[in-house]
């Protein structure tokens, strides 16, 4: 029973950002979770990147029995009026369980790119992570290019803050370490594959297996594989398979053990899900 923690299915239906999704791009999603299924992945966690788009989550998880919704702002959509949205964040926070919700994110730090403002991004994340504390919900960290000012908002909040994923992680040995200390997981997707990446596999080869979950990110970072096409999905099975073989074990432990972390994070109506399939 494979599960996909992080997708962006509403990026995967249409050609625009920051609009709302369409019936039919809906129903197209749907589809798409059906081929998932086809392909043993029993639930999917689509991330919300900006008011819109986690709009658009709570859409898809309300329509589609296998999808339940995080939503939030990336940092790169903390701009100048980033805390207007984030009062619409509230909103669809405050019926977590009518809106399938099941997490606060993709919120973080990302230097990656210039003309990034550092203090919004900062203090967006820190309302998420009050957001999430409020609410009783995991956080989903988005974090690139920006190791000590990620580690310095949540070191704000080591004491409360116990619950939560790094998304996309691709940083080092030593900040593993200091997240999962801190109760939070690892969250891996396609670029485990990728050849160039053995330092991260040897991360891997470290991290006990109940420090790990599985993701796409789809329609990015696809497995190498399918690299220069979009994910998908159905492919989350191809990042079980690299962490079996990296770590030495049979692949079916590598599903059991990270889909039951993700059922310890996403709470009880979603192991309850999960169970029945």
């Amino acid at each position: 029973m494979l599960v996909d923690t992080h997708c962006h299915l509403n990026m995967m239906v249409k050609d625009s950002f920051a609009s709302p999704l369409q019936p039919d791009e809906i129903v197209h999603a749907g589809k798409i979770a059906d081929e998932a299924y086809a392909d043993g992945v029993m639930a999917i966690v689509n991330a919300g990147t900006c008011l819109v788009e986690s709009q658009n989550s709570v859409a898809l998880a309300r329509a589609i029995p296998r999808v339940w919704a995080l939503v939030g702002i990336h940092p790169h959509d903390c701009s100048e009026g980033w805390q207007k949205e984030f009062d619409g964040i509230k909103k669809l926070v405050a019926d977590c369980e009518g809106n399938k919700i099941v997490g606060i994110g993709e919120c973080g730090v990302d230097r990656h790119y210039p003309g990034h403002s550092l203090s919004h991004q900062t203090d967006g994340f820190r309302a998420h992570i009050e957001l999430a504390l409020e609410h009783n919900l995991p956080l989903v960290v988005h974090s690139r290019d920006a190791y000590e000012e990620t580690l310095h908002v949540l070191d704000e909040y080591k004491n409360d803050l116990k619950r939560g994923i790094l998304h996309c992680f691709s940083y080092d040995q030593a900040f593993a370490d200091h997240v999962t200390r801190m109760g939070f997981v690892i969250g891996l997707g396609g670029n485990i594959t990728y050849p160039r990446n053995d330092a991260l596999r040897d991360i891997i080869a470290a991290l006990p297996i109940n420090k790990m979950v599985l993701e796409t990110d789809a329609p990015f970072m696809p497995p190498q594989e399918i690299r220069g096409e979009r994910n998908h999905p159905k492919y989350v099975g191809s990042v079980a398979q690299q962490i079996a073989d990296t770590k030495g074990i049979e692949l079916k432990t590598v599903v059991r053990d990270t889909t039951k972390v993700a059922c310890q994070l996403f709470g009880d109506a979603f192991s309850a899900f999960v169970a029945a399939q």
